[in-house]
């Protein structure tokens, strides 16, 4: 059963999150394309296809962290520092994700945004530390401090 929920995890952080953090950091250059030329029906299509992209695959990678907790449950590491480690980083991604990158997204997407050059800007810095505390996550499940397999 371990290794299917572990499979069902990965596969979860593939599909689920790899999307996002890719469409996340297109986002922001897609938005400053339509805003540069708000008669561009072209680059508000992909800026609306990038902000529902994202907004879907959110809602999907709320499997990432329940197979996550029922892998670690099955492994007996709920306790080691290096989950507790990743399952606050995973919560502070969430956080940002929610509270600035999504919400952000949604005035830029939106018609007649009044939204300027700054707006992008700080949407790419809140992206990149979106995805930066999801890369961690990543380092440390491959990492696994105290790790008996070695790696």
């Amino acid at each position: 059963m371990t290794t299917f929920l572990l499979a069902v995890h990965v596969l979860a952080a593939i599909v689920a999150v790899g999307p996002v953090t890719v469409a996340a950091s297109m986002f922001p250059p897609a938005a400053r394309r339509a805003l540069a030329d708000p008669g561009d029906a072209r680059a508000s299509a992909v800026v609306q296809a990038l902000h529902r992209i994202c907004r879907v695959y959110a809602g999907v990678g709320v499997a990432v962290p329940v197979f996550g907790l029922a892998t670690a449950a099955s492994l007996g590491v709920l306790r080691d520092g290096w989950l507790i480690a990743s399952m606050i980083l995973t919560a502070l991604a969430a956080v940002v994700l929610v509270a600035l990158v999504l919400p952000r997204q949604e005035a830029l997407a939106g018609p007649g945004s009044p939204a300027s050059p700054g707006a992008t800007r700080r949407l790419g810095m809140h992206t990149g530390l979106f995805n930066l505390l999801w890369a961690t996550v990543t380092v440390l499940m491959i990492v696994r401090p105290g790790s008996t397999t070695g790696v």
